[in-house]
């Protein structure tokens, strides 16, 4: 029973985080902000990753602290998506500066680190 009990915490903890996730990213509005000149931030998750979640709250934050930053999210179960921008793990993080990729990570939750990668690309 106590193990099951344990089970049923995690998953409640688990679903709990993953709360907010929603996929963002549509082609039409990517390429927009690119010939904007905008800074392109996109981001992969997939339910139940507590990594995903911590990441998506840094992003989150820094939409407030950063501008002419254009966020978009996918789940990574979206082979469409995650094909066109050759991402096959969750937690990536992509950024794009005039229509290039400029950066790529994976399993980056460290707000220092993202937001030091955010600050290179301005």
């Amino acid at each position: 029973m106590r193990n099951f009990l344990i089970f049923i915490f995690f998953v409640l903890l688990m679903n709990a985080k993953a709360v907010g996730k929603e996929t963002t990213f549509n082609k039409e509005l990517f390429d927009k902000a690119q010939s904007d000149g905008k800074i392109v931030v996109v981001s992969s998750w997939i339910k139940y990753c507590t990594s995903c979640a911590s990441q998506i709250k840094v992003l989150d934050k820094a939409k407030s602290d950063f501008d002419n930053i254009e966020y978009f999210t996918f789940d990574v179960t979206n082979e469409e998506i995650a094909k066109f921008f050759d991402v096959q793990y969750q937690t990536t993080l992509l950024i794009f500066k005039d229509n290039k990729e400029i950066y790529r990570s994976i399993g980056e939750t460290t707000k220092e680190l993202i937001y030091d990668a955010l600050k290179s690309s301005i």
